[in-house]
């Protein structure tokens, strides 16, 4: 049994969160390829807008008629008016909607493409200090965010916001007097948006950290339930989940707090400036500089206003919740590209050097020590040790996951990080014991590694690792539905079909770290025989789960605390009577008793 605590990601550690400036940045860069589409939208809904204000002018044309006992004629006629207006009103609304949406979703399309490669970019070591959790929150709570404010607040926002702007000069238009009275609103309004967005900001940052913290911790407890439970830590994570629960709770109810206040400040301005409309037009019509016709008209100019007015103000509520979103898909949309590839063709058969290898994952704690290694082209290399030698992170190092701390690994000569991502796809494959089924086609799976072989090249690499029997067996053969809702896959098939994957592929080097883990006994000898298939003629470093693996690799190094003590064939070893003969031993005897 073993099992590790995972602490949980501080502020420090979680994945970066772009400045306020950046993030716009990032956004004008995303509408710059839209300006036609945007120029478009903006006009067409400033067309609407401007019709749509025609409405009260027409109404206070009704009441001076009725007033002055006008004809049923011109009655009719402002009538026939009023309904032109909301008909025409209505579809270029419609269409300019339509515009903004398409403009929306479009940018928001390519966020999301841009945030996918970034992340699939990440370096693992960030990603695994910052906690999955982090990620996820970020691609899933933080997306739904931004995806919702574009469908509902930006189309929303753009009206109001219009909408605001122009009745104020419809306003001024009957008299500027009405404007004045309007504005004395402005301030009290200013003062709220001011104020909310002190507290909005940071309160709603902090309420995104916290949901990623929480979704980290539920992960890490859900994950790790039987290690949890086998040390009996079942309290302690439950007093996790419930300390990271509460703080979302509270920063959401401070939250709620923040726009309760936020509406009862908006209804002060809403009521001064109304009550100061009345009385101008009282005013104007006592002293016949307008009609009672026109003072309706800038009554009801002003009434209108508290729609959009309220609703833009609001909005900065989704706004805020967006923008924090946002800037935290930009923190990692905006990573710097990664340097270019030192070369662009790929070696049929490589090398690899490691020279003065050492790695920390914390400070003043050494993982790998002086590691030496040298694995010639062709040579399959096995490393054994006990739980914890570093054979794994000596893996990762080498497939170029993540860099030394000291030292230098070479790959054909050039560290793996120099040969670029696709030269890095042709040159070298890292299979673990982790490997994911992809939903869709099983064609289609296989395919992601060479996506223009055919069928017959399909059959050909699982047959290579005594896969296609069971494959064409499925119900639908090699068009079966695999992966999460279709047919799912033992640990050992789904190890087989990565092996046949990799030999899709045809890296010249391959990382194999405990790819026979996750099957039974039986299927492990089937899977070694798959493995030995499937690196034949290859460059190899496995790390090896059973020593039967590791027997019939060309060279074995042992490590012990981070070091190489031993390497050797499997005979030499043996012969040596050193720690790989007493693994061997240990092993042998497991073996032989059935445990």
């Amino acid at each position: 049994m073993s099992g590790t605590e995972t602490a949980a990601p501080t502020a420090s550690t979680l994945l970066p969160v772009a400045t306020p400036a950046r993030t716009r940045a990032a956004v004008a860069e995303l509408l710059r390829p839209q300006r036609a589409l945007a120029l478009t939208a903006l006009a067409v809904m400033v067309g609407s807008t401007a019709i749509g204000l025609l409405t009260q002018p027409l109404l206070g044309r009704i009441v001076d008629l009725a007033a002055d006992a006008g004809s049923a004629d011109a009655l009719t006629t402002t009538a026939a008016l009023l309904a032109a207006v909301a008909v025409v009103q209505g579809l270029t609304s419609g269409y300019g909607l339509s515009l903004l949406s398409r403009l929306g979703e479009s940018t928001l399309a390519r966020l999301r493409e841009r945030f996918v490669d970034r992340a699939l970019g990440l370096p693992l070591e960030q990603v695994e200090k910052a906690g999955a959790g982090d990620l996820t929150a970020r691609v899933t709570a933080d997306v739904a965010l931004i995806a919702e404010a574009v469908r509902t607040a930006l189309p929303e926002l753009a009206r109001s916001l219009l909408t605001i702007v122009l009745t104020l000069g419809a306003m001024a238009l009957l008299d500027w007097r009405f404007l004045l009275a309007a504005l004395l609103a402005v301030p009290v309004q200013v003062a709220t948006a001011r104020w909310y967005v002190s507290q909005a900001v940071p309160l709603y940052a902090r309420q995104r950290v916290a949901a990623g913290a929480q979704q980290q911790q539920l992960l890490d407890t859900v994950a790790g339930g039987p290690t949890v439970r086998a040390l009996r830590l079942e309290r302690e994570h439950v007093e996790r989940v419930t300390e990271r629960s509460w703080s979302v709770v509270d920063l959401t109810m401070r939250g709620v707090r923040l726009v309760l206040g936020f509406y009862s400040r908006l209804h002060v301005a809403e009521y001064l400036g109304l009550a100061a409309v009345l009385l101008t037009g009282y005013w104007l019509v006592s002293r016949d500089s307008a009609s009672v016709g026109t003072a309706t008209a800038a009554a009801l100019y002003f009434h209108s206003l508290f729609t959009p007015v309220n609703a833009a103000l609001v909005l900065l509520d989704d706004a805020q919740s967006a923008t924090a979103g946002l800037s935290r898909l930009v923190g990692v949309t905006d990573r710097p590209p990664p340097p270019p590839p030192a070369r662009e063709a790929r070696t049929e058969r490589v090398d690899v050097v490691v020279r003065g290898l050492g790695h920390c994952y914390r400070p003043g704690h050494p993982v790998l020590s002086d590691v030496e290694l040298t694995i010639r082209p062709g040579e399959r290399v096995a490393l054994v040790g006990a739980s914890g030698a570093g054979k794994t992170t000596l893996a990762r190092l080498v497939a170029g996951i993540q860099p030394p701390t000291t030292g230098t690994v070479l790959v054909g000569g050039v560290p793996p990080a120099g040969l670029g991502a696709a030269t890095a796809r042709r040159t070298l494959a890292l299979i673990t014991q982790e490997t994911h089924v992809f939903a869709g086609p099983l064609a289609d799976d296989l395919r992601l590694a060479a996506p223009d072989a055919t069928d017959d090249e399909l059959r050909a690499a699982l047959d290579r690792v005594d896969a296609l029997g069971w494959a064409e067996a499925l119900p639908e053969g090699l068009s079966t539905v695999v992966g999460d809702g279709g047919h799912r896959l033992g640990g050992a098939r789904t190890q087989a079909l990565a092996l046949a994957r990799l030999i899709l592929a045809d890296p010249p080097l391959v990382i194999l770290d405990e790819a026979t883990a996750e099957a039974g006994s039986s299927g492990a000898r089937a899977l070694e025989k798959a493995v030995a298939r499937a690196v034949d003629g290859r460059t190899a470093l496995i790390v090896a789960h059973r020593l039967s693996q590791a027997a019939s690799a060309d060279r074995i190094v042992v490590m012990d605390a981070g070091r190489i003590v031993e390497s050797g064939t499997h005979d030499e070893l043996r012969a040596l009577g050193g720690r790989y003969a007493t693994l061997w031993g240990a092993w042998s005897d497991t073996r032989d008793t059935g445990a």
